[in-house]
This record gives structure tokens, C-alpha cells and sequence, in this order.
């Protein structure tokens, strides 16, 4: 076993894994299979988008998809696993060694507007993938086994991060990690995401009347505004993927109170984890001049960070041959460094430190905009995340990522190659 440090552990796979056959890929096995399984796929898809529930409260998600795995012959499913209610893992094992591939199943809405970023679709996606792989190693071929995670509260709850910290990958020495994402632009094998980090901005000052004697108090809402203000000069000043979000959660009580107290939440983002620390320095500094200019004192709560999302490319080339054999309306350009400049995002996810901890995929496939033009984050998204389009086209992402991880699972020099180009992306983003 070799260490790249405390956080990264490699395994020796010609030490430990029986021999492999050379032949990989099954693309018209698997999807044949998931063709079979779609109407039921769909009953899933349809109960999951119908009944949106926000972070750490997917119950309905949960209890329909691991009823679901467990009536799928072969699966230990694990409900409310690792110490999360919504969590869940879902395990098909061969019994021979071999590689472990995994994939991850988001369940979560966002409030107010439903699956406006269609997690019912990568939820459907991932577990049709997994489903085909399960299939697959019931011939008796190959060795190894594959892993479904039930991923709770992505927006913003940093579920997948909770799993890795309790050790649900480790525990199932998984190799890869395979995740999709819906949106309304092209379809993409190499998806890049940005970090962020999130906090709570506090100021407390004190109340006075604000006309008979405001020089007896110290204005909370001033402060912030001063912040904000500050925040809206600095953005003229940053980098290109650098984006700095914020709302005013609490501006005070009364027009003719001084605010004692007002309070906010903010987002800071950019290319890389690095950079992230960087511009935060940066906000920082004008939150401080909004508590020097109004003697309020400061209160800064961290809330949530996500790494930045390093796509695997070995892994990404393999998913955009057998995605573009799908013959889709919109195929993935051959040329990989053209894919991956389309396919950048400035959005952040949990994937990313899934990404950081291991060889990761997290493809972008295109589905219909809803009304008005509307992607991600919209209403309107959410309307089109429920059309059998969107679920046909999600379908296609669960075979061609299946079939990527039948590759792994036949052909041991192909994972190694992936670790090691890994390795060392993972060594230059850290830098």
C-alpha cells in the first residue's frame, strides 16, 4: 500500500486483485438492460421529482429508493447508513477480488422550487448505472463489486463530505466514484466546478431612537451595508471564476430604532481551493472596515466549504466513447480539452471533495430548458426535470457511465493508469 499522505491511500491492485479478463465495455448488454428496467425507472424517477424534500429530509427519496435496490436480487442495502436518517448504501458484490466502482445518488431538492436542479435525474441515472454494473457481474466474468451511496443534501449540506469523514468509501475500499449532472447546455464528459466557501455574517451594535438621539447608538445595519457596498468595489478588482454572493437575511426591526443587530449569509467561490482562501481575505477585509466604520462588533460563522471538482480525464474519455456510441442528438466533442472548456461550471458541489479523495466523473448531459429559456435553479428547471425527455436523456448517462465502469472493473492497467493520472492531478491542484 502506498500513501500519498494521511488523506490518500492506493492499493497495489496486482497484490491483491485475481486476474481480469481482458474484455470490457458490454455497452449493448447494459443497455439492454436499463431499456428493460425503464418503466420501472421511471415510477422512481417520477416519485422522487413529485415529492421534493429538501437536505437531510429526502424520507420519501430514501424509503423509495432502497425499497427499490432491495427488491433487485443480489443487493445488502444499507438504509439510513452511517449515521445519517437519508443516508443509504446499496452494495452488489461478487465475491472475488477485483476493483470497486461506485456511484453516488443526490436526492435532494431545493426550497421552494422543487428538483430545480434534477436530482431526481442524477439520482435515476446513477442507480440505473449501478443497476447495469450489478448485472453485468452476475454473469460471473468479472470480479470486484460496485456501490451505489444514497448522497443526502448536496445543496449546501455537504452530505457526501459527511460520508467520506465517517468513512463510507474506505470502508468499501471504492477505486472510482461516478456522478451526472442535468443542465441546458451541451452534454460533457469533463466537468470542472469552482470551490466555495460559506459563512454567516453577524453585527451587533445598539439600539437609540433614531431621531430624538441616534448618536447614542451604534447601527448594525450600516455596517453590513458599508460590507456590502465594499464587497460591490472589490468585485471590480477579481480574478475571472471568482464570484462573491450574499443576501441580508436580518436588516433590523424598525426604521425608527438604530439596528442593534443585522445579519447575513455569503458565498465566496473561484477556480480552485487556494484561490478560495485568497479572495476570502479579501471579503474578509470588507466586513472589518464595516465594523471599523460603525464601531459594531463582528461576528463572522463558517457554515460549508466544497473543494473545487477535478475530473478524471482517462475516466472522461472512456465515458464520452460509449456515451457518443448512444448516438445522442448532441455528441461529446472528440477533442477532450474542447469538452472541458464548454464544460466548465462556476456552481459547486460536494463532489468536488469526492474528487480529492479519489478518481472521480461527475458528466454534464443537456435536457430540454423549462419555460423562458429556464436552467438550473429555477422553477422552470424543475418542470423540465420532470419531462420523460429529461428522463430519456438521463438513461442514456446511466449506460454510458455503467459501461465506463465495466471498463474499470475488466481491465486492471486501465485503473491504474487512472490512479496514477489522479495522483497527480490531485499533487498539482493542491500546490
Amino acid at each position: 500500500m502506498d500513501r500519498l499522505d494521511e488523506d490518500f491511500v492506493f492499493i497495489n491492485h496486482e497484490d491483491v486483485i485475481e486476474a481480469q479478463p481482458a474484455k470490457s465495455g458490454h455497452l449493448r448488454e447494459i443497455g439492454d438492460f436499463i431499456d428493460n428496467i425503464a418503466k420501472e425507472l421511471w415510477e422512481v424517477n417520477k416519485t422522487i421529482h413529485d415529492n421534493p424534500e429538501l437536505g437531510y429530509e429526502e424520507f420519501i427519496a430514501h424509503e423509495t429508493l432502497t425499497k427499490f435496490m432491495s427488491s433487485r436480487g443480489g443487493w445488502e442495502v444499507t438504509p439510513s447508513a452511517y449515521g445519517l436518517a437519508t443516508a443509504w448504501v446499496a452494495v452488489f458484490d461478487t465475491g472475488k477480488k477485483g476493483p470497486v466502482v461506485s456511484f453516488n445518488v443526490e436526492m435532494d431538492a431545493l426550497e421552494g422550487i422543487g428538483h430545480a436542479c434534477g436530482h431526481n435525474l442524477i439520482a435515476t441515472a446513477s442507480v440505473a448505472g449501478g443497476l447495469a454494473v450489478g448485472e453485468i457481474l452476475k454473469k460471473g466474468t468479472l470480479g470486484g463489486k460496485v456501490v451505489l451511496f444514497g448522497t443526502p443534501a448536496e445543496e449546501g449540506g455537504g452530505g457526501k463530505i459527511k460520508l467520506l469523514e465517517a468513512g463510507a468509501y474506505r470502508d468499501h475500499k471504492v477505486d472510482i466514484n461516478l456522478l451526472s449532472h442535468p443542465g441546458i447546455t451541451k452534454n460533457h464528459a469533463l466537468m470542472r466546478t469552482s470551490a466555495y466557501t460559506a459563512f454567516k455574517v453577524e453585527y451587533i451594535g445598539r439600539e437609540a431612537h433614531a431621531a430624538a438621539n441616534p448618536w447614542l447608538g451604534i447601527n448594525a445595519l450600516d455596517a453590513l451595508i458599508t460590507a456590502y457596498n465594499a464587497i460591490s468595489v472589490l468585485r471590480q478588482q477579481t480574478m475571472p471564476g471568482d464570484v462573491i454572493q450574499g443576501n441580508i437575511t436580518d436588516g433590523g426591526s424598525r426604521p425608527n430604532i438604530i439596528h442593534a443587530y443585522t445579519a447575513g449569509g455569503f458565498v465566496v467561490r473561484a477556480n480552485t481551493q487556494a484561490r478560495v482562501r485568497e479572495l476570502k481575505k479579501k471579503v474578509d477585509a470588507c466586513f472589518e472596515a464595516g465594523a471599523g466604520a460603525t464601531g459594531a462588533t463582528l461576528k463572522m460563522t463558517f457554515i460549508q466549504s466544497y473543494a473545487d471538482h477535478v475530473p478524471n480525464r482517462l475516466l472522461a474519455d472512456r465515458y464520452r466513447r460509449h456515451f457518443n456510441q448512444l448516438s445522442p442528438p448532441d455528441p461529446i466533442p472528440d477533442n477532450l480539452e474542447v469538452d472541458e472548456i464548454e464544460g466548465r461550471t462556476l456552481a459547486s458541489t460536494d463532489q468536488g471533495d469526492i474528487s480529492y479523495a479519489m478518481p472521480s466523473l461527475n458528466v454534464g448531459f443537456s435536457i430540454p430548458a423549462g419555460p423562458g429559456g429556464a436552467g438550473p435553479h429555477n422553477p422552470g428547471f424543475a418542470q423540465a426535470a420532470g419531462t420523460k425527455l429529461a428522463f430519456e436523456n438521463c438513461l442514456r448517462v446511466g449506460k454510458a457511465m455503467a459501461a465506463v465502469a465495466v471498463d474499470i472493473l475488466g481491465d486492471l492497467d486501465l485503473l491504474d493508469a487512472v490512479k496514477k493520472e489522479w495522483k497527480k492531478d490531485i499533487q498539482q491542484e493542491s500546490v
